[in-house]
């Protein structure tokens, strides 16, 4: 299970549901992260520490576009690591004029697998190219699991929520189109190492299966500020309770308003 943990921390790519339905979305032309940031995740099952998650963003040129090179590195530790060793890294080069990813890299190792993609994204023709499995039609404005979060924070994710309400975000994983659905519960105070901070509470959309036992057994708390910082993330499995705790940040874009007293 720690492999799959993983897999959702950094992709968020279990929470992905074919449904149809595509609700009202408000999108603001908010920034609300910048060249610099670094966020650190632990992950543990109960008590247990399991692995950590890195995020970082980076200012470069890709084709002679200004981007954001976004880095997400996941990594097990302490036994967790001796028993099953993950190395993953996913990134995503996103425009910094429109949020929308040029290029995508996932390279996995999970024990003795090992997986390597680069997709490029035609925004002119509608297509992906990938070196896995080939060229394939996308909708426009398609983004990539990484690119995704990250477009959320900026664009979604606001104070025009209404509690109930569904967003969805359509990405490119694994040769697939996927819809991302992610219903918002409301606002809620919870204690973080930092302090209490206020947060936007969302339920992300869960395919239940071997992993989970309902569409509502995974939340997130995204701090209530400018940052939009993922503050906790909880998953319900079927084996238990595993949560994704920020412990670290620098570099934030807007002060960290969102810590109470």
């Amino acid at each position: 299970m720690v492999r799959h943990t993983f897999l959702i921390l950094l992709t968020l790519t279990t929470l992905l549901a074919h449904g149809q339905q595509k609700d009202r979305v408000i999108l603001t032309k908010h920034r609300a992260f910048q060249a610099g940031e670094e966020l650190t995740y632990n992950v543990r099952y109960g008590i247990i520490p399991g692995g950590a998650g890195y995020f970082s963003i980076k200012d470069s040129l890709l084709n002679g576009k200004k981007v954001n090179h976004i880095k997400v590195k996941g990594v097990t530790t302490g036994l967790a690591d001796a028993i099953f060793k993950v190395r993953d890294v996913y990134e995503s080069f996103m425009d910094v004029e429109t949020d929308l990813p040029i290029k995508a890299i996932r390279n996995i190792r999970e024990g003795r697998y090992r997986y390597y993609d680069e997709i490029t994204y035609d925004r002119d023709s509608s297509v992906v190219h990938t070196t896995r499995t080939g060229t394939h039609k996308v909708p426009p404005k398609i983004l990539d699991a990484v690119s995704a979060f990250y477009f959320a924070r900026s664009h979604v994710f606001n104070d025009q929520l209404k509690e109930g309400e569904m967003i969805e975000l359509v990405t490119f994983f694994a040769g697939k189109v996927y819809p991302m659905r992610i219903r918002y519960r409301g606002i809620e105070t919870i204690s973080t190492r930092f302090g209490k901070v206020q947060c936007y509470l969302f339920s992300p959309v869960t395919e239940v299966g071997r992993a989970f036992k309902t569409e509502d057994d995974m939340q997130v708390w995204i701090s209530r500020d400018g940052n939009r910082l993922p503050m906790r993330i909880k998953f319900n499995l079927v084996v238990g309770s595993f949560v994704c705790e920020l412990t670290e940040f620098r570099g934030l874009k807007h002060p960290f308003s969102s810590l109470r007293q």
